[in-house]
């Protein structure tokens, strides 16, 4: 009995040791960026979209979370929705920090999951064709979430949630409630036909449940420790969640 108390005090020592431990070490977080550049076959250029990652790197930043910038092919991504009008995304263009972790984002094959404690997938419509079938960003993000850390994904970058699956096979969004680049609102870009698929109805396939507000408009869902957002605008209120969650666990 003496000795099954003893192993019990050291355990929960440990455990205490830990928490404390990561306390007095920042949040990690890994930011995914699209590195597809080719929209279909509009002859158009796309990639990421620029203030779903401002915006959200901000926030974190501001909460001192130490952020590291992947893309599936490394190196300097394509940016969509260039628009240095937005003061966000102005701060940090021309912020030289900033700008040499954007032209050398890492590639995946170089991060450990075990070294994170959120993933957050930034949109764009690049993220359509290099995100829901790179299995080596869907197997970090799974062990993230599976360590009790977050996943998170704004506008198109939920398309990376489509085909996680956690270790005991079941799909990670399989119910649970996102919010996620509409139906509605990949119509009104005219982009419903190009897309290789409709983000909304992809994710309805996989069991999720879609919560959304109207088009362009502000939506964030949080289910346990996956955070969604529905489109740019909903950059900054994900990030904030995510903060939230982080703050509560830690």
């Amino acid at each position: 009995m003496k000795t099954r108390i003893n192993t019990t005090v050291a355990m929960l020592l440990f455990a205490l040791l830990g928490t404390a431990q990561h306390q007095n070490e920042p949040i990690k977080v890994l930011m995914v960026l699209s590195s597809h550049q080719e929209l279909g076959d509009t002859g158009k250029e796309t990639g990421y979209y620029l203030s779903e990652v401002t915006h959200a790197y901000e926030v974190f930043e501001e909460n001192n979370f130490d952020i590291t910038l992947v893309s599936p092919e490394g190196g300097n991504p394509p940016v969509d929705g260039f628009d240095l009008e937005d003061p966000v995304n102005k701060k940090y263009w021309n912020d030289t920090t900033f700008q040499q972790k954007l032209k050398n984002t890492l590639k995946p094959s170089k991060i450990k999951a075990k070294d994170y404690d959120v993933i957050y997938y930034a949109g764009g419509h690049g993220t359509m064709w290099d995100f829901p079938n790179h299995k080596k960003l869907a197997k970090i993000a799974a062990s993230i979430y599976e360590n009790d850390g977050i996943v998170a994904a704004v506008c198109h970058g939920p398309s990376a949630l489509v085909n996680i699956q956690l270790y005991n096979g079941a799909y990670l969004v399989n119910g649970k409630t996102l919010s996620v680049f509409t139906n509605e609102e990949e119509a009104n870009v005219g982009l419903e036909n190009v897309v290789p698929f409709l983000l909304e109805t992809k994710l309805e396939a996989r069991g999720a449940t879609i919560d959304k507000a109207d088009m362009w408009q502000e939506k964030v869902s949080v289910d346990q420790r996956l955070v969604t957002g529905q489109n740019p605008a909903s950059a900054k209120l994900a990030a904030q969640k995510i903060v939230e969650l982080v703050k509560a666990t830690y």
